[in-house]
């Protein structure tokens, strides 16, 4: 039993290892989190620290986000990573089109400039999706910068929706889905879990 178990481990190591061998290209990937679940914006986060971790550079760009505490920001800040808030909470909150867009188009802005940098490693475009669906941010606009970033950087974009052109330009999607959610059980949104 133990030396079929041996056997077939062997085989698995050597699959393994002649993929690892394979993958010979060395580039920033553009990896997107979409879906309907949780933890999107946890995940883009999660590897910002890595990044930061292995003194990396990061910045990052975050649509729909007001101003209430936020925990990444508090820890990542400190450490170096500029973050850039669109500050207007979710569009349902301001009710109006035009205040909504000027300041999407203003930390757009912030969005192109760093992805146009090429002192940084990785940046997140938090809850992009929303803006290219709802059309505050034109399409091509967005897919010619994820483009012309410097060769090394990697990008992470966030949100639900995401528009399929963006999702053919990624290296890498990975989807949340939906299982059972708190919030649907009427339990508060809580600090440090959350947000």
């Amino acid at each position: 039993m133990d030396d079929r178990h041996q056997q077939r481990q062997q085989r698995l190591k050597e699959q393994v290892d002649a993929r690892i061998a394979a993958a010979t290209d060395t580039r920033g990937i553009l990896m997107v989190f979409t879906g309907n679940g949780k933890g999107k914006t946890t995940a883009a986060f999660g590897t910002a620290t890595r990044a930061v971790g292995h003194q990396k550079r990061v910045g990052v760009i975050q649509f729909i986000k007001g101003e209430w505490p936020n925990g990444e920001r508090n820890l990542l800040e400190p450490q170096g990573v500029e973050f850039q808030v669109m500050a207007t909470g979710f569009t349902w909150e301001t009710q109006s089109r035009e205040t909504d867009s000027r300041a999407c188009l203003a930390v757009w802005e912030h969005a192109q400039r760093m992805l146009a940098d090429a002192s940084l490693d990785l940046v997140i475009l938090d809850e992009l999706t929303y803006m290219v669906s709802f059309d505050y941010l034109p399409l091509v606009q967005v897919l010619q910068a994820l483009r012309a970033r410097p060769t090394h950087q990697s990008v992470i974009i966030t949100g639900r929706g995401c528009h399929r052109e963006i999702l053919e330009l990624a290296d890498t999607v990975s989807e949340m889905r939906p299982v059972k959610h708190a919030f649907d059980a009427g339990i508060q949104a809580q600090q440090g879990i959350d947000w």
